[in-house]
C-alpha cells in the first residue's frame, strides 16, 4: 500500500483530512511536542485517534522552538478569549492569530514531515490546514501550500505533495467531510489551553462549537 506521512495535532482539521486517505494509503501520523499548553492533551487524543483507525504514530519533541517562541500557545501569557460573534470580525480574529503564532511552526513541521516522507518512502504528506482559518494564518493558506509543493519538487528528489484535504473548506463544510469519511471526530482535542475539558472559548474551541452549533449536532 502507498504510505503517507500524517501532521496530526489530534484537532478536528487534521484527523478529518487525514481519514479522507485512510483507505488509500498506511498512514504514518506524527505529533509535535513543541512545549504547547495542550501538549498533552494533543498527544493523548492523536494516540486515541491512532490506535482507533490503526495508523502508526510518533511523538517529536521540540523544545527548541518552545524557547523561542512568544506565542500565548507555549509560554505563560495568557491566550485570548473569543466570542462566536467576534470570529468574522477580521480584526479581532487577526490580533487573536498574531498572539497563538508560533514562529515559522507549520514550515518546520512540514519540513520534517518531508524528512519523514523521504525516508519511508511516503507519496504525501496530509496536514490540516483549511480555508477558515487561512484567512489570518497564512501558513495555512492555499498560496502557502502550493508554495510549499513547489518548494518540495525543487528540493526533494522524491515525488512528494503536500495534501490539503480542508483547505478550501471552513469549519462546517470540514464537520461535513468528517461525517462522511467516518472521521474519530469525537476524539479529537481542539483547544488551546490544555485542560481535560475544552475551554469553549478559545478561538479554536468557539470556531469548533460554531461549526457542530450550525450542523445541530451536540458538542462535547
Amino acid at each position: 500500500m502507498k504510505k503517507a506521512i500524517s501532521v496530526l495535532s489530534g484537532g478536528l482539521d487534521c484527523t478529518v483530512a487525514t481519514c479522507v486517505f485512510d483507505e488509500e494509503y498506511e498512514i504514518h501520523a506524527i505529533t509535535f511536542d513543541y512545549g504547547q499548553k495542550a501538549a498533552k492533551q494533543e498527544i493523548n487524543a492523536s494516540k486515541r485517534i491512532c490506535e482507533k483507525m490503526g495508523w502508526m504514530h510518533e511523538v517529536i519533541d521540540l523544545p527548541w522552538l518552545s524557547n523561542i517562541s512568544t506565542s500565548s500557545l507555549n509560554t505563560d501569557a495568557d491566550i485570548p478569549e473569543l466570542g462566536e460573534d467576534d470570529l468574522d470580525d477580521l480584526d479581532k480574529s487577526s490580533e487573536t492569530a498574531s498572539s497563538v503564532w508560533v514562529p515559522a511552526r507549520n514550515t518546520v513541521f512540514t519540513s520534517i514531515a518531508l524528512s519523514y516522507a523521504e525516508s519511508i518512502g511516503a507519496e504525501i504528506i496530509i496536514v490540516g490546514w483549511n480555508g477558515e482559518e487561512g484567512a489570518t494564518f497564512p501558513d495555512n493558506s492555499k498560496q502557502y501550500m502550493e508554495k510549499f509543493n513547489e518548494l518540495i519538487d525543487v528540493g526533494s528528489p522524491d515525488k512528494i505533495r503536500i495534501e490539503a484535504s480542508a483547505i478550501d473548506l471552513n469549519k462546517e463544510e470540514i464537520v461535513e467531510l468528517g461525517i462522511k469519511v467516518g472521521a474519530p471526530m469525537e476524539l479529537s482535542y481542539s483547544c488551546y489551553k490544555g485542560d481535560d475539558k475544552p475551554c469553549g472559548v478559545c478561538e479554536s474551541c468557539v470556531r469548533r462549537k460554531r461549526a457542530f452549533k450550525k450542523l445541530n449536532i451536540k458538542y462535547d
